[in-house]
Order: structure tokens, then sequence, then C-alpha cells
């Protein structure tokens, strides 16, 4: 059964005589019991933090999204992607996060996870089975995110697996980017995938949402534990509204990274544009890597300006009329940021200019190159140096 279908008709109620389309929403932070062994016995959801029906409805979607055996829903992406690592790390541990990761998850390595006495380093994301040699006896996870969040650099999963499964080493890939859709990590043998559901399974931009989904059942239960003693908790309002963001996000996906492909053609023969970055091109350095793992991409890719100053590059981004300021992608509306004030790296990437990520939206194609062709005319470049 293709994507389309599945979730269509995933987590629905069994009909029967004016059964509504989806699951009701159950408001209640205390859940009452006739007997009063039902308290401890194990057999039942105790308390409203732990969940309802609807909540059970969309992990089961997010289980189905991935192949996996389990899925705990959070509050954020960034919460997904902590309670991911907090349910696999130690103090004393040493942990591999890539150097092309999402900065609010930096800032948690580097100020957080460090006060417990976890040792954060980051690696090149295009390092492949050389991470061997970044390996030590301690080394408990490798963080990963392929495409990499601004710089788009693809990583070869199926060699990183192939180095930490026999250390049983954990793996977690943020496949946010791909929403599920077009790339599998679980499947290539990754132990956890995060998902930012605010992006794409929501895709208006009005609810922050996050999910740790898990290959195997025994890591989806440490994850869920975790989860339980760190009290995490979500809004069954805002899972009822993933759930629905479910039904239409393979069609919503599909437009979205149709017209990324055809504003990247189009910005590629700019005069003041360097260079593109999408994995999808075969101008990008991993596109042999994406050709092998994925099945498609997405709405979110980069480009480089032709050298300017940073005033030009923001006087551009504020001539855009269409693509508005702003984090985030997967959403209905189309997004631009200037990548180079956060790009904080270990390993400095070379781009030879600005750094510029565009996020795709359900605009027509024709207005978006539009919106870039008046900006783009007003760009100064740098002068050559003699």
């Amino acid at each position: 059964m293709k994507n389309a279908t599945k979730f269509a008709h995933i987590g629905r109620p069994k009909i029967g005589v004016g059964t509504s389309v989806n699951p009701p929403i159950v408001r209640a932070s205390t859940l009452l019991f006739d007997k009063a062994d039902d308290l401890y016995n194990g057999g039942h959801r105790i308390y409203g933090r732990h969940g309802s029906p609807v909540h059970d409805a969309l992990s089961e979607a997010f289980c189905a999204l991935e192949n996996a055996a389990g899925a705990t829903l959070t509050p954020s992406g960034l919460s997904a992607n902590t309670l991911s690592i907090l349910a696999n790390i130690k103090a004393g541990d040493h942990i591999l996060v890539t150097d092309s990761s999402y900065g609010p998850i930096r800032n948690f390595c580097n100020t957080q996870l460090t006060k417990f006495g976890v040792e954060v380093e980051y690696y090149p994301p295009g390092i492949g089975a050389d991470i061997a040699k970044l390996v030590r006896t301690n080394t408990t996870l490798i963080l990963l995110e392929s495409p990499g969040s601004l710089s788009m650099e693809i990583q070869d999963l199926p060699a990183i697996v192939k180095i930490a499964k026999p250390r049983k080493i954990t793996t977690i890939v943020d496949n946010t980017w791909s929403a599920g859709l077009v790339y599998a990590p679980l499947d290539l043998g990754a132990d956890i995938v995060v998902h930012a559901a605010t992006k794409f399974f929501s895709g208006h931009s009005d609810i922050l949402f996050g999910a740790v989904v898990s290959r195997t059942k025994a890591t989806a239960n440490r994850v869920a534990k975790t989860a339980v003693a760190y009290g995490n908790s979500t809004s069954p309002d805002d899972a009822y509204q993933i759930l629905r963001g479910f039904r239409t996000v393979v069609t919503r996906f599909e437009q979205l990274e149709k017209s990324a492909i055809a504003l990247a053609n189009w910005l590629q023969d700019h005069d003041k544009v360097s260079k593109i970055i999408h994995p999808a091109f075969e101008t990008h350095p991993n596109h042999n890597l994406w050709k092998r793992d994925f099945t498609g991409s997405s709405c979110l890719f980069s480009i480089v300006l032709k050298p300017c100053t940073e005033t030009e590059v923001l006087a551009l981004l504020d001539r855009l009329e269409i693509f508005a300021k702003g984090f985030s992608f997967g959403g209905f509306e189309s997004l631009v940021i200037h990548c180079d004030p956060q790009l904080t790296r270990d390993h400095d990437p070379k781009f030879g200019g600005p750094l510029v990520r565009i996020a795709c939206g359900l605009e027509d194609i024709d207005d978006m190159k539009n919106d870039w062709r008046q900006a783009l005319e007003g760009l100064r470049l740098a002068k050559p140096s003699a």
C-alpha cells in the first residue's frame, strides 16, 4: 500500500454507526478507575501525561512511516532530539555529533551534556567509515543529520552503522528533511529516527511537536521510560492536528519538492548565484550517496551568493515579498534565512560566498521565481580585489 493511501486510513476508529473519521480528542489530567488495583497493576494508562487514544493513533502513524517498533511523542522537534540523546547516554560517555547538526542541538550538547560529564566531539559530516578513527571505548552514541540543516551534506549512514553496530553504539538520525517519505534510516540500520513534526506534519506553521521513532521494541521502551522520568507530555489537541497533517502530507510534500527543484534550477543560472546546494543536483558533492539512499528530495535547499557584504545579503532578503524571513520549513509558506550568522563549525566548510537557505512553500512557482528575480536585481556584488 502506498503512503498516500496508508496515511489517509491509519489510526482511524473502527467504522460503526455514525463513527467520526478521526479519533476523538480526550482532554484529561486525572484518569479515574473503579478498582484500586488498576492504579498499580501496570495494565493501564494511569495519568493524562501518558497520552490518550489520539496519541496512540499518532504513534501508530509514525511507526508505519518509519517501519518502526515504537514511537514516543514530544512537545517539539528539539525535545525529540534531546530525549533521544538522554535515553542513550550516561556520565562519562563520549558521543560523536555531526558538525552539520541543527544549531539548538549543538547548544544542548555544549551547555547541558557537558555539565553531566558527557564528552561531545563533532565530526565532519563526510567522514563515512573513517568515523572508526574517532570511536573510543566509551563512545556510546553517534548523532547524524542527513542532509545537514544549513549546508545540506548527505552522510554515508550504512558505512557509519557498520562501524557502530558491532560496538553497540546507538545511532540517531534526524529525518525531518525527508519527512520519512524519501529516506528510511531505520531500514538502513539506524537505531532511532527523530522528527520535528512541527514542519511537514503540521504543515501550517502553527503547532510545535516532535517524535522519537525506534527500530526495536527494546530501544522504544528505553526512550519511553526516559520520557516518563523527565515529565514529557504532549497536548491531545496538538496530537490530533499532527495526525490530521498525516492525511495530506504526501500530497503537500510532493508539491513542495517539485517547487524546490524548479526554483533551484532557475537560480543556478542566475549570474549573482555562485552555486546551488541541493542533494538532488549532480553538482552536489554527495549526490551519489543521495541517489543511493534517498528516493526523492525535499522543499529545503541552500544557495551560495557570489561575494558581497552582509549588508547586501540582508537587503536582498528584505526585498523578497513572498519568501518571508523565518526559521523552519515544511509549511504552506515560503521562507528564507541568512545562514552565516549561525555557521558555528569545528570543521569549517568553504562556501566562497554568503550561504542562504530557502524553504519553498505552496505558492505558485512563477511567483516564487519573480520574487527572487526582483530581489536579486538590486544585489550589488563585491568588486574583485586588484
